[in-house]
């Protein structure tokens, strides 16, 4: 099988468990829900993406032909001379639309400790490290089981509620990012008020964009 990229940078996680853990990060092309294009956002089912995975050409990006071809292709992202072993985000777009038992198997065999961002709606190879599942409303969640729950907040057709009760390890909450500065500081100050009620929840801030990396 052959894999289709967007990017591939090195960077600390921004959010999440992970926060601030250096990371190879792998961003896999296409989606399930949403094509990506602007003109299609308004009959998605998730309608609030603010990334870019459409195609190969984004930094680092491409057309892999197998699975140790893209292996060989991230490590080269990892430092040289270190005790730590690489550690990537399989990200996207919606990662398991590509992700195999292949690619799972390929990645340990280098040593790789593999985290995977994902909506939810597939199902997940085995052996997967880290398993953060970020559901949608208005999408099936057939994913119902991992390491880390991060739901976007809030999602008026998707509140936490309906999600607690999935066997996750983690579970927070990120308050939606809004082009207006004023919503999306009530979407923090909710998501604040949310997780001091149900302490269940932990907030996940993205660091990456309060400290202006990548």
């Amino acid at each position: 099988m052959s894999y289709s990229v967007k990017e591939v940078f090195y960077s600390l996680q921004g959010e999440g468990f992970h926060s601030g853990r250096p990371a190879i990060f792998c961003r896999m092309s296409k989606c399930n829900l949403w094509t990506g294009r602007e003109a299609d956002r308004a009959e998605a089912v998730c309608q609030f993406c603010d990334t870019d995975f459409i195609g190969t050409d984004g930094q680092n990006g491409g057309k892999f032909v197998d699975a140790e071809t893209l292996c060989q292709h991230l490590l080269q992202f990892w430092p040289q001379d270190t005790l730590a072993k690489p550690f990537v985000v399989l990200t996207g777009g919606e990662p398991l639309l590509q992700v195999d038992n292949t690619l799972i198997q390929a990645l340990h065999s280098h040593q790789f400790e593999i985290a995977v961002e994902t909506n939810g709606t597939k199902s997940a190879p085995a052996d997967i490290d880290w398993i953060c599942m970020s559901p949608k409303a208005n999408a099936p969640i057939i994913l119902d089981c991992g390491h880390e729950l991060k739901l976007v907040y809030p999602q008026p057709d998707l509140m936490p509620e309906k999600v607690a009760n999935l066997d996750f390890e983690y579970f927070y909450l990120q308050p939606m990012d809004d082009k207006d500065p004023e919503v999306s500081q009530n979407n923090i100050k909710q998501a604040v008020d949310y997780c001091l009620k149900n302490p269940q929840w932990h907030l996940s801030l993205q660091t990456h964009k309060l400290l202006g990396i990548d």
